[in-house]
């Protein structure tokens, strides 16, 4: 992928424990190149053998930044990996990892010790805070609704704001803190069981989101077995008619561009 271009490639765009399990969606995260500097989304299982098979191929060593939404496996798995290959087999103490405080603590992390000494600099994440990575600025606007640390991620790229709604269950701040021209989503569900709280997103939650942020481009992935069943695409182009905003259901090695 050429750098300086503003893209999301979506490694996997399944999400949830049978489809990953099943790998009926890959679930390697999100490959962004923005202004000119190589940022890696939750890295879950298959992300490094979904880089090395991408046409065409992304380099690992290339990546400037790691980010971890949060824990779970599905978000997470690859992080180790992905970390002993962005710094050339830990020869180079490069990059960036930027996490919730329990993906790193030392009770129990997800990403091992010996590779956090193998980067530049770990950060962790925390509501209300702003990050950079070379030019890029991203802000972690509220702490998630979810059962474990979770945060989403809002990137300022020039003239345009492009936020990403990580796992949470709904409540309305969502609105305000992620209005964007382009707006992410992870949908795991197609309808949320009344007998159980589940914290995920499902799609009636979406379309009130997308309603009512009215961004110019609305993109739905990290699919679960309801979605999958009910066919995302064409749940986008309802959503599309409903809302009268462009959305898009991603697939598994999508280019999403950011300046067009």
């Amino acid at each position: 992928m050429e750098s300086g271009n503003n893209t999301i490639k979506f490694l996997g765009t399944g999400g949830a424990r049978f489809v990953v399990s099943r790998q009926l969606r890959h679930t390697g995260g999100m490959w962004c190149s923005f202004l000119g500097k190589n940022v890696l989304i939750d890295p879950g299982p298959g992300t490094l053998v979904r880089c090395l098979s991408s046409r065409p191929k992304l380099n690992p060593e290339s990546l400037d930044a790691i980010i971890l939404t949060h824990r779970h496996l599905d978000h997470s798995s690859d992080a180790n990996i992905m970390i002993e290959a962005m710094t050339g087999g830990r020869v180079h103490k490069k990059g960036l990892l930027l996490a919730p405080y329990d993906a790193v603590s030392h009770e129990e992390p997800v990403v091992f010790n010996y590779l956090q000494k193998s980067i530049e600099k770990v950060e962790i994440l925390k509501e209300g805070l702003t990050f950079s990575i070379g030019d890029i600025e991203f802000s972690t606007p509220v702490r998630h609704l979810h059962s474990v640390e979770t945060y989403g991620l809002k990137f300022i790229l020039q003239a345009k704001k492009v936020s990403f709604i990580s796992d949470t269950a709904f409540f309305p701040e969502l609105i305000e803190f992620y209005r964007s021209d382009i707006l992410i989503i992870n949908v795991v569900l197609y309808k949320l069981p009344s007998y159980s709280m589940i914290e995920h997103l499902d799609l009636e939650n979406c379309r009130n989101i997308i309603e009512q942020i009215k961004p110019h481009k609305a993109v739905l992935t990290h699919f679960g077995l309801t979605m999958l069943r009910k066919n995302p695409r064409k749940l986008a182009e309802q959503l599309t008619l409903e809302t009268g905003v462009q959305v898009i259901s991603a697939y598994d090695g999508m280019t999403l561009h950011i300046d067009t």
